[in-house]
């Protein structure tokens, strides 16, 4: 099972502006273009209306590898319990299904 931190670290100078503006670069610049695509689409919708504790758990979520990602969010295989509701919600986004 994945441990995931309370709180991730970053950088002690690092505002809000600043973390949603690098969370929306790592989310639009990951490694395969299927999760370039997932997360930009899901970070420019939901990122400004996060709060803390969820940028939290979506930064952890950034750390992961791409391809557990995409079998998470395609169904392929399940999302670790930390991140289930997340990636319930990221599978939802991008099937435009409510």
């Amino acid at each position: 099972m994945i441990d995931v931190p309370t709180r991730t670290p970053n950088p002690a100078n690092e505002t809000h502006e600043n973390r949603l503006k690098r969370m929306q670069m790592r989310s639009m610049r990951r490694g395969i273009k299927e999760m370039d695509i997932i997360l930009e689409r899901y970070a420019a919708d939901n990122l400004s209306s996060m709060d803390a504790a969820t940028l939290d758990l979506y930064d952890s979520l950034l750390n992961e590898n791409d391809q557990d990602l995409y079998q998470w969010v395609t169904g392929q295989k399940p999302a670790p319990a930390p991140f289930a509701a997340m990636i319930s919600d990221i599978s939802t986004a991008i099937s435009g299904r409510n």
